[in-house]
């Protein structure tokens, strides 16, 4: 009798799998799934240097503005600390008068006692720590001498007045203490953007510094044709004043009366403006003399100097006294359009008023320009015309 069974198909069974080829591509799947699973992350994408560029811009620009708060905590930290300085000497000074105070009915209370001259309840007066609860008394106050009411009168003063300023004392010990707090945060934060930049700007190989080297010369050409298109238009415009001027005089000789009038006021204005132009030029010059010291912040000189630092101690050099920081040296003067800014003038910068330079003509400033740089003579459009913020004339 024949067989019924189905011939057994050729080939290798693996697995249940009937066919070499679906085993094959089985095991690939599964090689390649596994090698997907295991791969490493992609790692994120390299920045461009002109990315890096702007971020070391931008974190420098932060770190301006943080030594600005750290300027102005550290100068109000030391009115401050004087404050608390001279109220302690004032405590200490009616603690010493209040002991004398005190003293003094101490010795009325004794003569008293040896006298017999004085209740149990007057002594007690007279000792008290604060006499004032037996004035009411009027049978005890009759007892007392002039002079006793008058030392008892001293003792209560000067009591009260030395509560008062040791509470002073107090309040503004804990004020210092709460901005020097402040003080070490500004500070901190100063020091991390700095570093930011720092591991940024060290993680460049030869290459990218070059090209960052290109950018940054690029920047600075634009820059120095922006300024050169400025002392263009001063010059046009300060031609044009002297030629309406000289009309003017010679209108004002064929006047008469009414001329010489006109002449007096034109050289009392003149004057002034000659005070404020020598001002001017003692600040510049001491500016100058300060090219090539090193940016530090919070540095006000005679080695090292952050922005602000360096416009305070030029107008300084030149008897003018300018606040500690930037956003309150934009208030120490008279704000004047860009296009007749004079030497001497300050420019500050971005929306923030985070930067300051001294304007020295032509397009062109002295200023203290960021960490790792020096002072130096720049473009006012060095980060181009929108971070301009005003000019202001100092005086």
């Amino acid at each position: 009798m024949a067989s019924h069974r189905k011939a057994r198909p050729s080939g290798t069974r693996v697995a249940g799998i009937r066919t070499p080829a679906l085993a094959t591509a089985a095991l690939t799947s599964v090689a390649l799934l596994s090698q997907t699973a295991n791969a490493a992350p992609s790692a994120e994408p390299r920045p461009s240097i002109e990315e890096v560029s702007k971020k070391v811009d931008d974190l420098y620009h932060q770190a301006e503005t943080a030594t600005d708060k750290y300027n102005a905590t550290r100068e109000k930290a030391a009115q401050q600390r004087k404050r608390v300085d001279t109220l302690l000497d004032d405590v200490a000074r009616r603690t010493d008068k209040l002991n004398t105070a005190r003293e003094e009915l101490g010795s009325f209370a004794a003569a008293q006692y040896r006298t017999g001259a004085a209740a149990p309840d007057t002594a007690t007066l007279l000792l008290a720590d604060n006499p004032q609860d037996y004035f009411d008394q009027t049978q005890l106050m009759s007892r007392l001498t002039t002079r006793q009411k008058a030392a008892v009168d001293d003792y209560i003063t000067e009591q009260a007045a030395t509560t008062k300023k040791r509470t002073e004392a107090t309040e503004s010990l804990e004020t210092l203490t709460a901005s020097q707090k402040a003080l070490k945060t500004s500070k901190a934060a100063v020091q991390q953007k700095l570093t930011e930049a720092r591991d940024l700007l060290s993680k460049l190989n030869a290459e990218d510094k070059a090209r960052l080297a290109a950018i940054e010369k690029k920047k600075q050409e634009q820059a120095a044709a922006k300024a050169a298109e400025l002392a263009r238009q001063q010059a046009a415009a300060e031609k044009a004043a002297q030629q309406q001027s000289s009309s003017g005089t010679a209108s004002g000789s064929a006047s008469g009366s009414s001329g010489s009038s006109s002449g007096s006021t034109s050289g009392s204005t003149s004057g002034s403006t000659s005070t404020d132009s020598s001002k001017a030029a003692q600040a510049l010059a001491f500016a100058r003399a300060q090219i090539g010291k090193p940016y530090v912040w919070g540095a006000t000189g005679p080695d090292s100097y952050d922005c602000s630092g360096l416009t305070q101690a030029a107008w300084k050099a030149a008897g003018v006294s300018l606040p500690r920081v930037t956003y309150d040296q934009v208030n120490a003067g008279t704000t004047v359009s860009l296009a007749d800014a004079r030497p001497g003038d300050l420019v500050f910068f971005y929306d923030d008023i985070s930067h300051v330079g001294l304007y020295i003509g032509d397009g062109m400033m002295i200023h203290a320009p960021k960490p790792g740089a020096y002072v130096r003579e720049e473009s006012i459009y060095y980060d181009g015309t929108s971070a301009i913020h005003s000019v202001v004339r100092p005086g």
